[in-house]
């Protein structure tokens, strides 16, 4: 069995996946339906709108199985993913890639395969619209082109989410998006008996950045703060940026959370960025911190002004 390769630009394609906030999400009605038809109209056993994370495919539509998601490394769609064209595997017996693949000799033992690559505007495939049968068949250039057009679909199902929950720029959430997955968070620490905390950061300097070095390095200049609370933060913290130079990420208590070495870490990780960047500026930034117990009646929005109080407190003694 060949293993579901690695693409060269793996980090951006699952800072693109994971910024859509799709994974884990209950099912929507505007995928299922576009995997109904597909399932109909290729009159194959299985439909999928599969999202590949870094080491599982979840399935955000499914039609013909029961699973929600399976192991990346056997699964097809991490194949199809490293390519822009449609991907077709007429009869996995008679492919040596994947004729031992488990899902091939055991449910739902795969036969014939073909997945559209969900391409994003940044050019990354962060999955597919797949169709799956347990019997061999061929694939008309007909087929694809219909394989193409259903994924095109999704693809403009995803954009939109985007475009209202996604920041442009930075390719994490924005406020709207922030206080979707906030609100799920908080109910979720409230029926868990867990407190949160919410960090405000705000960039120093950050107009002098514009003004000195212009706004496409500004825009640089937020790209990489957004980038090094992606890697200093757990993929379950919410992370945002909420306007102008301003982010902010909630964290959920768990067994041993220690924020003060949290907070000591993604320094570090933003010092070792200045130091190892050959930049003319050095990313500098101010934050606040707010913790909310379970089951407390502050509101979000109030949670939010108790942490934007604590940032602008602390940035005032920067400027001291």
């Amino acid at each position: 069995m060949l293993c579901a390769p690695i693409p060269e630009n793996e980090r951006t394609r699952l800072e693109t996946l994971r910024g859509l906030n799709l994974l884990d999400t209950v099912a929507e009605e505007r995928f299922d339906r576009i995997t109904r038809l597909a399932k109909r109209l290729f009159g194959v056993s299985v439909c999928l709108v599969s999202l590949v994370d870094e080491d599982r495919q979840w399935f955000k539509s499914v039609q013909g199985i029961e699973v929600e998601q399976t192991g990346r490394d056997i699964s097809f769609c991490g194949h199809a993913i490293m390519q822009h064209d449609v991907f077709v595997i007429e009869d996995t017996f008679k492919d040596t890639r994947f004729a031992d693949n488990p899902l091939v000799a055991e449910p739902p033992n795969i036969r014939f395969y073909a997945g559209y690559p969900l391409t994003m505007p940044n050019k990354v495939c962060i999955g597919t619209l797949c169709i799956i049968d347990d019997k061999p068949r061929e694939f008309s250039q007909s087929d694809r082109q219909s394989l193409i057009d259903f994924g095109h679909l999704v693809e403009a199902e995803i954009n939109a989410i985007q475009q209202t929950t996604l920041d442009a720029l930075t390719a994490i959430s924005n406020r709207k998006g922030f206080e979707i997955l906030a609100k799920q968070v908080i109910a979720n620490c409230d029926r868990q008996g867990i407190g949160s905390s919410l960090l405000f950061f705000d960039l120093d300097h950050f107009k002098k950045i514009n003004d000195q070095f212009g706004h496409a390095e500004g825009d640089k200049a937020l790209q990489q703060f957004a980038g090094l609370l992606l890697d200093g933060f757990r993929e379950s913290d919410v992370i945002a940026r909420f306007a102008g130079d301003e982010f902010i990420v909630l964290l959920n208590y768990e067994a041993e959370f220690n924020l003060d070495l949290i907070l000591k870490r993604f320094d570090a990780l933003v010092n070792t960025h200045n130091q190892e960047n050959d930049l003319p500026y050095k990313l500098v930034y101010s934050t606040g911190v707010a913790h909310r117990a379970h089951n407390s009646n502050m509101s979000l929005h109030e949670y939010l002004d108790k942490a934007d109080k604590a940032m602008f407190a602390v940035k005032a003694l920067h400027h001291k």
